[in-house]
């Protein structure tokens, strides 16, 4: 206890040093799309140079640098921090009440483009490495950090790939992406994103219904029949359940729509995008939809197949197909492990409050690391309402209180 009050201490001695490092991130444009990653990445290996932590950076393709830092010994455990550089686009300037890649401090604030998702997080993980480094602390241990470039359009050029390709394993993994600093995600949804196809038979237009046959009627009639996958849950036992309880508050507070906390633990389905037909005076012979599809813990991508062809089959329609364009499965991490309860007592010390762990409704590359096997949580500050959307900000306080929570972990842990 003595080590983390000493390192705590240091991270309030400290906190402009942690500041600026998160303004700076903010004013350096990473915005993906486009993913131009030059610039924010030679600034964070010249911050790691500077604390004389070894890094290295590698490129599965010559715009996807993936930076990879490491601190300890192989004596013991490996812990991994894990961000992303790359930030959603600003959108339309008209949106924001000040420049997005200003990082200006302001009323306890900094803001800009990434300060929440994640460039506060990852500012924070970097800071305490960086005071690891000065107090030189001795870590029975190893820290990595992998900081990669593409988190936002997917990640496989970066978690996805280096988790695949060995460059990274470890025992736990913190992905310092935003949940709210009284808030641990310990599990998410899985995504299936679906495209469907249909065919039909073209006429002049002024012959429909009678002559040929319409390719987006028949798709819309496949499209409303969508609402059978929202019925799909899972069955949990009483640890999962009880998180699952838990998070659904969590999502109706946060969202404030009635009946929204149903998407913890249900399938829903988004109709994202529609394109048929050649014009107006023909009959459609073809037609596609994209589907963003979601799904809780105890629905399997299979689970999902399984009613959409008996969908597909009821309604006896020919010519209709679909292809599974990307799948994740929905993944977690028990609130016994070691690792949430380090970070839930770190937290609740530090912030003062009870701390949450949820599910979240979304997902991130912590699936890229459960997959592995890796014990992996979601923890970093945050003001949730701005994340890709405007105006988006982070509380200073909330910065302080995360790189005291990851050392703390860092102490317990290692």
């Amino acid at each position: 206890m003595d080590i983390k009050q000493n390192l705590w201490k240091k991270v309030d001695e400290k906190k402009e040093e942690l500041i600026d490092l998160t303004s700076k991130l903010i004013s350096i444009n990473s915005e993906n799309p486009p993913g131009n990653m030059e610039e924010i990445t030679f600034f964070i290996c010249d911050y790691l140079k500077r604390k004389g932590i070894d890094y290295k950076v590698l490129s599965p393709m010559e715009d996807k640098p993936n930076i990879i830092a490491r601190m300890g010994n192989k004596k013991g455990k490996t812990l991994i921090f894990n961000g992303h550089s790359d930030v959603v686009p600003v959108g339309d300037l008209s949106k924001w009440d000040f420049e997005p890649f200003s990082g200006e401090v302001r009323d306890g604030k900094v803001l800009g483009r990434g300060t929440s998702d994640m460039k506060g997080g990852l500012a924070g993980v970097l800071f305490a490495m960086g005071v690891l480094k000065d107090e030189n602390i001795d870590i029975n241990g190893e820290i990595i950090l992998t900081v990669v470039p593409d988190e936002e359009t997917g990640g496989d050029f970066g978690t996805k790939w280096l988790v695949e390709n060995d460059y990274v394993k470890g025992d736990y993994c913190i992905v310092a992406e935003p949940t709210d600093i009284d808030n641990i995600e310990v599990g998410q949804r899985g995504k299936i994103l679906v495209k469907l196809y249909s065919e039909g038979v073209s006429a002049h237009g002024s012959l429909s219904p009678y002559v040929g046959q319409n390719a987006i009627l028949k798709l819309t009639k496949v499209l409303n029949e969508l609402y059978k996958l929202n019925k799909l849950t899972g069955n949990y036992d009483d640890e999962i359940q009880s998180v699952i309880d838990e998070s659904k508050k969590v999502a109706k507070k946060c969202l404030g729509v009635k009946g929204v906390e149903n998407i913890i633990d249900h399938v829903t389905v988004n109709i994202g995008k529609i394109e048929g037909g050649t014009t107006v005076n023909m009959v459609a012979d073809y037609a596609e939809a994209d589907l963003d599809i979601r799904t809780p813990l105890g629905v399997s991508s299979i689970d999902v197949l399984n009613v959409l062809e008996k969908i597909l089959n009821d309604l006896k329609l020919d010519n209709i197909t679909y292809e599974f364009l990307w799948t994740s499965e929905p993944n977690n991490v028990s609130v016994k492990s070691n690792l949430v309860q380090s970070v839930k007592k770190n937290a609740e010390s530090v912030v003062g409050r009870n701390v949450t762990a949820t599910y979240q409704w979304a997902s991130s590359d912590a699936r890229y690391f459960r997959e592995a096997g890796i014990e992996t949580i979601q923890y970093g500050a945050a003001n949730t309402e701005g994340i890709h959307s405007y105006n988006e900000t982070v509380n200073i306080q909330d910065l302080i209180d995360g790189a005291k929570v990851y050392l703390g972990a860092v102490v317990d842990l290692l």
